[in-house]
């Protein structure tokens, strides 16, 4: 698989080049910043995966991606960030990346998530989800633990069992059993009135 990466600190280029390269198989492409990304894709792409830092500098956090979304509508881009608030990864699927991945992913992780977008899927963490974000805890959030709180958000985002279960590291049947436990307490048929329930309640 060919990859190009985008991110202005060498220690990042070096390390994630390094995880692909050597577990991944991967050939990797990597520059410093937006402009480098953008001249890269126009003389070597179409690569199988562009990763696109969200702080690097010319990126001007998601403008960036939706210019190359736009300008590249072939081309499958990812967000990487270690800094961005959670609501970034949510945003930046809707924006048309394919994934969104934190510079703390585990090496193994980051090859599974890799992997799982290269085949076309969309990859955005559940624990990237549905943090507070500074907002206040709701009467309605109340209701849920923490781990229960990611597993709607993933429902929310439209995921399935296999994609929650990849994005918090856990076995299917696990998630299987939260959403039942979720669809229990707010009184849902199921997973899709759950997120009707959860989004009228102004969960995101």
């Amino acid at each position: 698989m060919r990859v190009l990466l985008a991110d202005d600190h060498g220690m990042v280029r070096d390390t994630i080049s390094a995880y692909l390269e050597s577990e991944g198989r991967a050939v990797v492409v990597s520059v410093a910043d937006y402009v480098s990304a953008m001249k890269a894709l126009d003389a070597k792409g179409p690569f199988d995966l562009v990763f696109l830092d969200f702080d690097m500098p010319g990126m001007n956090g998601l403008n960036g991606l939706s210019d190359a979304v736009k300008n590249h509508p072939n081309q499958a881009f990812a967000i990487l960030s270690g800094t961005a608030p959670n609501r970034i990864a949510q945003e930046a699927v809707e924006l048309g990346a394919i994934g969104y991945v934190p510079k703390s992913m585990g090496a193994k992780s980051l090859i599974n998530a890799v992997r799982f977008m290269i085949a076309g899927e969309t990859f955005v963490p559940v624990s990237a989800l549905g943090g507070a974000d500074g907002k206040p805890e709701t009467e309605f959030m109340k209701k849920f633990s923490q781990r229960e709180r990611q597993v709607l958000s993933g429902l929310c985002l439209g995921q399935s069992n296999k994609e929650i279960a990849r994005g918090l590291d856990l076995q299917e049947v696990t998630i299987k059993l939260h959403v039942r436990t979720l669809c229990k307490k707010m009184n849902a048929k199921n997973r899709t009135q759950a997120v009707v329930i959860a989004k009228d309640a102004g969960f995101e």
